[in-house]
């Protein structure tokens, strides 16, 4: 059984930095695809950066170059480091997992911008 929880959110001004991380029980790397995904207030969730098992990665076009997704197999972790924070990086963060046609939440972490 997969279970996700998320910590590392919370306040930071505008430019700065905030790594968030999930810890991954009954993950199976060579499998899994792993994900960040996001929900601001009134808007849909949307997809932040993933991991295929292989280890390649792919970053929504609004967070290239600022936020880097990693993970360590030995601590079953996954992590969303994110630098250069925006106002509008303003949201829930998620962590996913996609087995096959199965996917997997955690609870989610709030990040707050401020300007």
């Amino acid at each position: 059984q997969v279970q996700l929880v998320e910590s590392g959110g919370g306040s930071v001004q505008a430019g700065g930095s905030l790594r968030l991380s999930c810890a991954a029980s009954g993950i199976i790397w060579v499998v899994d695809t792993v994900a960040w995904y996001r929900q601001a207030p009134g808007a849909q969730r949307e997809l932040v950066a993933f991991m295929v098992s292989r280890g390649s990665t792919n970053y929504a076009d609004s967070v290239k170059g600022r936020f880097t997704i990693s993970r360590d197999s030995a601590r079953n972790t996954v992590y969303l480091q994110m630098n250069s924070l925006k106002p509008e990086d303003t949201a829930v963060y998620y962590c996913n997992i996609r087995r096959f046609t199965s996917d997997y939440w955690g609870q989610g972490t709030q990040v707050t911008v401020s300007s």
